[in-house]
């Protein structure tokens, strides 16, 4: 029978790597999935219809490089990602804030839809929701270390 040894320990504020599991895993994965959505609406308004509504257009993008920067956060172990994610999550939640609101008080200027306009209305609140998820896993998660440490 051969003796299994521990796992190697991880600088400290540094996540193991296999720490993408259960919801952690979820929340990967939506947010690959919103990367791509908003990547793909993103580019293809802006090549086709920038014109037509340029500041919808432009927080398209930004909500699209906001979700890729969000997923490799989440998923790489590497000695800051974490807190990579707790920014990027962060400017999430007050991009999609922000925009909603603004898409609420001003429609003309959305008459363009975006990712985060009114509060992500069309993908099914996801945008509002995520980040909070997002950062409450986070918020877990440091916990975690702070009490394997």
């Amino acid at each position: 029978m051969t003796e299994q040894s521990a796992p190697a320990p991880t600088p400290a504020g540094t996540p193991a790597s296999g720490r993408i599991t259960g919801i952690g895993r979820l929340l990967v994965v939506v947010y690959a999935i919103l990367a791509l959505g908003a990547t793909g609406r993103s580019v293809f308004q802006l090549a086709t219809k920038f014109d037509e509504a340029p500041v919808a257009y432009s927080l398209s993008a930004v909500a699209a490089v906001v979700y890729i920067v969000a997923t490799v956060a989440l998923v790489l172990s590497r000695r800051g990602a974490a807190r990579l994610a707790w920014i990027t999550i962060g400017f999430e939640l007050a991009g999609v804030l922000v925009v909603g609101l603004w898409s609420v008080l001003d429609p003309a200027l959305f008459a363009h839809p975006t990712v985060w306009s009114y509060f992500g209305v069309g993908y099914l609140f996801i945008p509002l929701v995520l980040p909070v998820l997002g950062l409450m896993w986070l918020a877990g998660q440091r916990k975690r270390e702070r009490t394997a440490a």
